[in-house]
């Protein structure tokens, strides 16, 4: 937790810094009242005392009692602002850091799980900031002041008092030691809980059209009740901690007044004002003896939120300390434009299955690239490499001549224009996810029209009221997903890229729609490099060049007549698609 707490900002430091100073100074007015206490004590019981001097005191005694009050409000508002502070800062690193992820990075954390270190981890360490920050330095350091102030006044009571401290503490470490790895299991639960959840409200639709809504009930009822049994265990052992240190302190005044009444009258009656030093010792020390106890009863509060804060600390260290796979190279200029190359390329993921196996071409300026294969053979991890989702385990990838690993990201990324497989739409307007990000491409209404008219996405947009303007919803939840992918084209056309990557993004295009769209991007793009991945053989059977992969490896390379003469796996592939005219034509 303390090198969490390193990543506060410098101002947020200097405010910490200034609530422990007035921490202090609190703790000073607050331990001042039992010896005002004792002079009162000695006033009333002193014959000639004047009310003056009672007045006095008691003023004095105010004073002490406005002052830690004053030094207490403003010290709650720095440990306020402070913790306030400490959450923005980390956790905008937090979500700096998972925007920098790479795909293999988000393969290690679940995406519930990140969701709930950014926001639910980050608060519980808040809360302990908020209130760890007055308390863990105003606890033990009373607690200390308190001890010395009394082990001289009675080495009896000092003992009796040290007694309790040892059993209240003894019981604070079984509690501790019983509760900290359950508060590491409760917050994987509600990694799980989320996860559920999100599954739930994803697929929502898939749930009611299956009648699945009572199988996902249990699922949830088993993860939310193992939660609940692990939260019942947790709070009730730091339930019996507070009625523990009440009954201690309650306990530790009774004896300390019934043994200081034996000390009292141990005193030979005669002898009146040593009988009065020893009352008044007997009272200051029950006043500083329950201060000692009131510090071990803010530790407890503190020790109750701080397992789980720690357990949440080490959790965000995690993303904050995650090493990355991908690093960005150095490189802006390139001696080529608009080709991309694959020399001799394999490519595995980390559990060491093969996905691609020495694969091998060139896609020159202007040309069309496609890849074919069934499903699992390697097609969308190909592409991906040229977007640097994943660098490649051997070989190279080459955009304009240079490797893909010594472009700076925003190089490559002017150059690569990615329509991910999945369309994805962001909430806002259309405008906003059209322009969606930074790009060398105009940012006017035009540049938006002419990509929209380009992917026949004019054609659903113009109909709405708004136009431009018109509102998506989270996720795109508001179109058809020819519609949302039509849109995500679009917003890869406005950027304006030499290179043009579809990863099957004309799947859920109907074949007129398909057809013109291909038609467009060849009369409009021609001097733009495409690759495309595709299922159907009509979307790319007038390619430059086809790639057909199997398993990983490149088993043909050719146009359609040359792979229809020579590649029995497109063969297969063209016989499940096509008609016997086309076969034969």
């Amino acid at each position: 937790m303390l090198k969490l707490i390193k990543q506060m900002r410098r101002s947020d430091v200097l405010m910490a810094a200034v609530c422990s100073v007035l921490v202090l100074g609190q703790i000073y007015f607050d331990l001042e009242l039992p010896d005002y206490m004792s002079d009162l004590t000695v006033l009333i019981e002193t014959p000639g005392s004047t009310m003056g001097d009672i007045l006095h005191t008691g003023l004095e005694m105010l004073g002490c009692t406005l002052a830690s009050a004053a030094l207490c409000i403003i010290c709650g508002y720095l440990t306020a602002k402070v913790a306030a502070g400490f959450a923005l800062s980390v956790r905008e690193k937090v979500f700096n850091k998972i925007s920098d992820f790479s795909r293999r990075e988000m393969m290690s954390f679940s995406v519930p799980s990140l969701i709930n270190r950014t926001t639910n981890d980050i608060t519980q360490v808040q809360m302990v900031i908020a209130m760890g920050l007055q308390l863990l330095v105003k606890s033990p350091i009373m607690a200390v002041w308190a001890v010395i102030k009394i082990i001289d006044r009675s080495w009896e009571l000092s003992v009796i008092t040290a007694g309790f401290i040892v059993a209240l503490l003894a019981v604070m470490v079984v509690v501790i030691a019983l509760v900290v790895p359950r508060f590491k299991r409760v917050q994987k639960l509600i990694d799980r809980i989320n996860l559920v959840a999100r599954e739930n409200l994803t697929g929502i639709n898939v749930v009611h059209a299956y009648n699945a809504e009572d199988y996902q009930n249990e699922k949830f009822e088993r993860e939310n009740s193992e939660l609940m049994r692990t939260q019942l265990f947790n709070q009730r052992a730091f339930a019996f901690l507070t009625p523990a240190v009440t009954l201690g302190m309650n306990a530790l005044s009774l004896v300390i007044y019934w043994v200081g009444a034996a000390l009292v009258n141990a005193v030979p009656a005669e002898d009146m004002a040593g009988r009065l030093e020893s009352f008044s010792n007997i009272v200051v020390f029950g006043t500083y003896a329950t201060y000692v106890i009131m510090s071990i009863m803010m530790l407890v509060i503190i020790i109750m939120l701080l397992p789980a804060a720690q357990v949440s600390a080490q959790r965000i260290n995690e993303v904050l300390g995650a090493a990355a796979s991908i690093f960005e190279g150095g490189t802006t200029d390139s001696p080529e434009t608009g080709t991309v190359e694959f020399r001799n390329v394999s490519f595995h993921y980390p559990d060491g299955s093969d996905v691609l196996e020495n694969i091998s071409f060139r896609a020159g300026r202007g040309e069309t690239v496609a890849f074919i294969g069934a499903t699992g053979s390697g097609k969308t991890t190909l592409v991906g490499l040229i977007a640097r989702f994943y660098d490649a385990t051997d070989g190279e990838v080459l955009v304009d001549g240079v490797d893909v690993r010594d472009y700076t990201f925003d190089a490559l990324y002017d150059r690569v224009g990615y329509v991910t497989q999945k369309a994805v739409l962001f909430s806002g307007d259309i405008r906003e996810n059209v322009l969606f990000g930074e790009s060398r491409g105009e940012r006017t209404d035009e540049a938006v029209n002419r990509a929209l008219s380009l992917a026949k996405a004019d054609e659903f947009v113009d109909k709405l009221p708004e136009g431009l303007g018109a509102p998506v919803a989270e996720g795109g939840t508001n179109f058809s997903g020819g519609q949302k992918q039509r849109l995500s084209i679009a917003r890869t056309l406005a950027r304006r890229p030499e290179i043009l990557v579809f990863d099957d993004s004309f799947s859920a295009l109907d074949y007129r729609t398909d057809a013109a769209l291909r038609a467009g991007l060849a009369r409009e793009l021609g001097d733009t490099t495409k690759i495309i991945v595709a299922q159907r053989i009509g979307t790319i059977r007038n390619a430059d060049k086809i790639i057909v992969l199997d398993e990983g490896r490149a088993v043909g390379i050719g146009t359609h007549d040359e792979l229809m003469r020579t590649c029995p796996v497109y063969q297969e592939i063209a016989r499940s698609q096509l008609s016997a005219e086309e076969l034969g034509a």
